[in-house]
Order: C-alpha cells, then structure tokens, then sequence
C-alpha cells in the first residue's frame, strides 16, 4: 500500500498538522486518506470549505477531483474496495460515524452530475421526485416547490407551459438545469457540482455559470471543472490537486495570480495537464 510519507506539503499548510478552523465553514477534513484496494488515490487531504461560497476543484485528470468530491457525500463507499482514513465534518458532524445517517446527509448535500440524468418522466415529476419520496404529498405544496426549484435553477420561463411533457425534451442544458432544480427541491445545504458543464455548448454553459453564481446566496457549492478559466471566473476558493495531493488550496483570486508553488503554476499556465 503506498503511503503519503516524503510527499510534497500544500503550499498554505506549514506542517503536517490537520487544519484548524480559521473562518465559517461547512466542512471540515483533516488528515483525509482514501485506497481503492491497494491503490492510494488521496493523500493526507486537509481543507476547509467555506460556507455560501463556491469551491472549485482543478487539476487533471486521474488527480483525485472526483473522488474527494464523491467522498463529501459517501458516494464514494459505493466502491466495495474502498478504504478511508481521516475525518470529513459536515457541520460538525463527522459523516462517517456510524450515528450519522447516509441518508441524512444525502438529503443535505445534493449532487449534480457531469451528463445531465434527468428521470425517464415529465419535467414536473423530476422536480417533486425527491419530496414525495420525502412524503409530501399535497399537491399544493409540490406545485409550490416545483415553481419555487425550477425559478432557483433559472428554468421555470423556459418550461412552465410544458410542466406535464418528457423532460428529455428538454436541450442538453436546459436538462442540466432541471437536474439542478431537482437537486434543489430537496432544500440541501450543498450543492456538489462534477463537471457539470463539461458536454454542454458554451450557451448553457453560461447560463449555469451564471446560475452558480446566483445560488451561492443560500447554497455552499463545491464544482469539479476541468476548465480554469471557469474556475477563475465563478469561485471564490480553488484548491489544485495533483496525483491524490492537495497541492495549494486558497482564494482564488490569489492561487491564478501569484500561485505559491512552481507546480500550480506549470499547471495553471498550461505547461501540463
């Protein structure tokens, strides 16, 4: 099994101490390790991430972006190989102790795909899917929280005539956009983004740039984006992973402008990735 010893420190983190809290934060991980089988994926994660913010996770591929983003919501346990040390708290809470529900934190922290899964049914069924699993049942309440999720997620003057047809109608990004209202319904503390701008046109792209933007208001939002441009256009911390390493984590502004390590900098410079 391989181990984190003789690795590189992130750049804004002095000693291998776990990170203390400094500001308001939603999570917290400290000394975070993560193996599929033998195979290390992350080492030694240490981050906070910040409340009603965004959050944006660069480096390239195979670095550990989507596996830390998929272990903020224990998606990542899905794997049977999978094994994990260190703490990850959501709001305190330590999310892998055996008295937290999965369930609880799913229910609080939504997720948002890289292709855009909307279920085989209206626009309208996406939409109240959650809380009538949920067990609302009034249909006063779920056209409440329909039109209330489709106008956070910058949908609803786009569909509001067609509520009762197949969402897969629906162009790729307006699809992306109601998986977000879906995610949204369920009134989550945390939105989880992978990618989710990767196959769509530069059109919808914008739209959910723009969407993010809006919503950090009431959601803390942590994206996945292989594009650094967006990351510099839309978040306000970027962390850069590399080969399961955090390798600088700061304000975003600060980590494109005057980056603290040489291999940031190579990356976000184009040099490689």
């Amino acid at each position: 099994m391989n181990t984190a010893t003789d690795r590189k420190p992130v750049s804004i983190i002095k000693t291998n101490e776990p990170i203390k809290e400094e500001t308001k934060t939603i999570y917290m991980v400290n000394n975070f390790n993560l193996w599929y089988g033998e195979n290390q994926a992350l080492y030694e994660v240490n981050m906070g991430i910040p409340m009603n913010k965004v959050t944006a996770i660069i480096g390239p591929s195979g670095c550990g972006k989507s596996t830390f983003i998929k272990a903020l919501n224990r998606m990542v346990e899905l794997v049977p190989s999978v094994k994990m040390t260190g703490t990850i708290k959501y709001n305190d809470n330590d999310i892998f102790s055996s008295k937290y529900k999965v369930e609880d934190l799913r229910t609080s922290v939504g997720m948002v795909f890289q292709n855009p899964n909307p279920f085989p049914k209206s626009i309208y069924e996406n939409v109240i899917y959650g809380p009538k699993t949920h067990g609302i049942k009034r249909k006063k309440i779920l056209d409440e929280i329909a039109e209330k999720s489709l106008k956070e997620a910058a949908l609803w003057d786009e569909v509001k005539d067609r509520l009762h047809e197949n969402a897969f109608g629906l162009s790729g990004g307006q699809q992306q956009r109601l998986c977000i209202a879906r995610c949204l319904a369920i009134e989550p503390d945390v939105i989880l983004m992978d990618e989710p701008t990767s196959a769509l046109d530069p059109i919808s792209t914008t739209k959910i740039e723009e969407l993010v933007q809006n919503l950090k208001k009431d959601y803390s939002i942590v994206i996945v984006t292989h594009n650094m441009q967006q990351a510099a256009r839309i978040s306000d911390k970027t962390a850069f992973f590399l080969n399961g390493e955090v390798i600088e984590y700061n304000n975003t502004d600060e980590l494109f402008s005057n980056p603290n390590d040489k291999r940031t900098e190579d990356y976000i410079t184009g040099r490689f990735g």
